[in-house]
């Protein structure tokens, strides 16, 4: 009884951090309204983010997992559907054309992909043990594409050497997240949600290390930057003779 209460609060700790993981982008999407374009940000940790939260909110359901034995899987994953449906759909709306294309041709796969694994777990298998060993070896590819997809702005922040394209809190509350869902699986000996969270909690460190090393590169170029700003209002040129800034008359020249 014991194992099992510490199992529901680490699934509520993991739900809680999973939640601020699933809520981070908002500081995101509220700079691409408020600029009404979507730079250089990707859609692709959205679209797999919302692929993985579709698996695994249907992992968790008594049709797949015996009773309710998975539930804080569940309800965490129904919010990460609704929020990563409201980013794709503001990135979408804000992206130049060739990105929107993109955008689209990713997330019809994405459901039709999500729509038969559904369909097959339900006809095609029908014991517990067998749609958890089908929907979670499907959800532990998706789980790793997740974690995965935010190597693409590591790889950015490495070559422009800036930050600004990978936002902290989603790092930062990635790695939380894998680490707690890790323990929650291997305290009810899921492999299908401890394995992959195994894997993203590493890869979720590498992401606030290359954070902490590339953000004082970030404050380095503000400083020269803010020096040379100084330095050019320091090199303003007088548009006025001096006689009038002194409030002085010119004195005449003889001729």
């Amino acid at each position: 009884m014991v194992p099992n209460t510490v199992r529901v609060a680490v699934g509520i700790l993991g739900n809680a951090a999973s939640m601020l993981l699933y809520a981070a982008p908002i500081l995101t999407f509220r700079k691409v309204v408020r600029k009404g374009k979507v730079e250089e940000f990707s859609c692709v940790p959205y679209i797999l983010a919302l692929f993985n939260c579709l698996l695994y909110t249907w992992y968790g359901l008594p049709v797949v997992s015996s009773g309710w034995e998975n539930f804080p899987v569940s309800t965490i994953n129904v919010l990460g559907i609704i929020l990563e449906i409201t980013f794709i759909s503001i990135y979408i709306w804000f992206a130049p054309r060739d990105k929107k294309r993109f955008a689209l041709k990713m997330v019809a796969p994405v459901l039709t992909f999500f729509g038969l694994t559904a369909f097959l777990s339900i006809f095609l298998f029908h014991t517990h043990h067998m749609r958890k060993v089908f929907v979670g070896s499907i959800g532990f590819v998706a789980s790793i594409s997740m974690y995965s997809s935010p190597m693409v702005a590591a790889k950015q922040v490495i070559t422009t050497k800036s930050v600004e394209f990978m936002p902290f809190y989603l790092s930062l509350f990635s790695f939380l997240s894998s680490g707690l869902w890790m323990i929650y699986g291997l305290l009810g000996r899921d492999l299908f949600i401890a394995t992959p969270n195994f894997i993203g909690c590493p890869m979720g460190m590498l992401q606030l290390v290359l954070y902490c090393i590339y953000r004082r590169s970030d404050e380095a170029t503000d400083a020269k930057l803010h020096v040379i700003d100084q330095e050019s209002g320091l090199k303003v040129p007088v548009t006025m003779h001096q006689q009038e800034i002194t409030g002085t008359k010119p004195e005449k020249q003889d001729c």
